[in-house]
């Protein structure tokens, strides 16, 4: 890993403890890669969205989905760029049971100043089964050489 490059370690603590819906939510880095990245949520009950059911409210996985976009991107930038999300869409395939959620996401393309992404979450035990899949595309701003955080 290059000087200029983030490690994984700062990538795992900004996103468990310094984003404050991150931290709220309980999302936690569980793999990382160049190009790859995995979060897991801990299921709540206050993560329900449909009560008759039960079912997770799908603003929490859209959320996971996002989060996990932008950190498999943050794997292929440097020190002190910046990721923002343009545009993120979300296939709902089958309700989240109130269990724990796992969420992937792979780069499909980076390039100077935008990434696109391939996202699936699922429950951990059953990753087979897809609950959302989606496609997010992020905003990259590099930071000139020798800039950083």
């Amino acid at each position: 890993m290059s000087q200029l490059a983030i490690s994984e370690e700062f990538l795992r603590e900004f996103m468990e403890q310094a984003i404050p819906f991150n931290r709220f939510l309980g999302i936690r880095v569980a793999e990382l890669g160049k190009g790859f990245a995995r979060l897991e949520l801990p299921f709540r009950p206050e993560l329900i969205g449909d009560p008759l059911r039960p079912a997770l409210h799908g603003g929490v996985l859209t959320t996971l989905l996002d989060t996990c976009g932008g950190l498999a991107v943050f794997t292929s930038s440097r020190a002190g760029d910046r990721v923002s999300t343009i545009d993120l869409r979300v296939d709902f395939l089958r309700p989240g049971r109130a269990e724990p959620l796992a969420a992937e996401a792979r780069i499909v393309r980076v390039g100077n100043r935008v990434g696109v992404v391939d996202l699936t979450a699922f429950h951990p035990e059953l990753p087979q089964e897809p609950i959302a899949t989606g496609k997010g595309v992020y905003n990259i701003k590099r930071m000139p050489l020798g800039g950083g955080f």
